[in-house]
């Protein structure tokens, strides 16, 4: 069991929770999570806590392969006025701001986001920690090469899961020295991996709870799923409640997901299938 402070509001991660997917921008990779609307975006912010969100993660900027690069005052001008939107409308959301500019996290959460998802790990902006620790808020750490440029590259593991272990006891004792309370990790599926050691990856999760921190699993309707599948992204729900129940059963303690009712479904059958033991 973990606790995050998010805001001031205790969240008690007792069992598995879903973090649901909004992306204000026009190109990210899933075309049915794209909206720029503020009204869509309030419409499906309160969907999905009604399938059953913990958290709402909302980000201005694709992070897709050949997707364009904001800068942070374009991306902030993005995120900002539905995040006022959505915490006027439902203010006890919990809004996770996805960046990797300390700026606009710092922006976010002034307008009211209580989680930092940051897919740099501290590496693209040099005042990211400092930031999150400045605003007490949790901060979602995700492995990547060290490289925006390069964050897609294909590289070569000896060994992905003891690589990926060693990448993030490096990162939590920088965020411990920084100041942060709330570590999450995040294992960076799709993000400088090939397919296989995105599986390969999956098979072991469980060895990244040697961390002690919670884990954040990123899959949805990844191309790890819809290559493999030789399917668009727009057919792969199946395929990502396959992979979300893998990742449940071997150690994620929040799935981010464009489908929230089926990942809190795979929450709950899951569940339900460890009691009956």
């Amino acid at each position: 069991m973990y606790t995050l402070n998010c805001g001031g509001k205790l969240i008690v991660l007792h069992e598995p929770v879903v973090m649901g997917i909004i992306n204000v921008t026009p190109d990210s990779f899933y075309k049915d999570s794209r909206t720029e609307n503020i009204d869509a975006i309030v419409a499906l912010t309160k969907q999905m806590l009604f399938d059953g969100a913990t958290f709402i993660d909302i980000g201005g900027q694709s992070t897709r392969p050949g997707s364009e690069r904001l800068s942070a005052d374009e991306e902030a001008a993005k995120i900002l006025p539905p995040i006022e939107a959505i915490i006027k409308a439902l203010p006890r959301t919990l809004i996770s701001i996805d960046t990797y500019h300390a700026a606009v996290a710092r922006q976010a959460i002034e307008a009211g986001a209580c989680i930092v998802n940051d897919v740099g790990g501290g590496w693209f902006d040099a005042n990211m920690l400092e930031t999150v620790a400045k605003y007490k808020v949790p901060y979602i750490c995700m492995h990547n090469n060290k490289s925006l440029q390069h964050m897609h590259d294909k590289p070569f593991y000896k060994n992905i899961t003891l690589e990926i272990i060693d990448y993030f006891i490096e990162r939590i004792e920088a965020c411990k020295a920084a100041g942060i309370l709330d570590v999450i990790i995040d294992p960076g599926f799709g993000f400088y991996k090939k397919s296989m050691d995105n599986f390969r990856l999956l098979k072991n999760l469980q060895q990244l709870k040697i961390l002690q921190k919670p884990m954040l699993a990123g899959l949805s309707r990844k191309s790890t799923i819809y290559k493999t599948l030789d399917i668009p992204p727009e057919e792969a729900l199946n395929g990502s409640t396959v992979l979300h129940t893998l990742a449940l059963q071997n150690g994620a303690d929040i799935i981010r997901t464009h489908d929230v009712k089926a990942g809190k479904e795979a929450i709950i059958l899951l569940n339900n299938y460890k009691l009956s033991d």
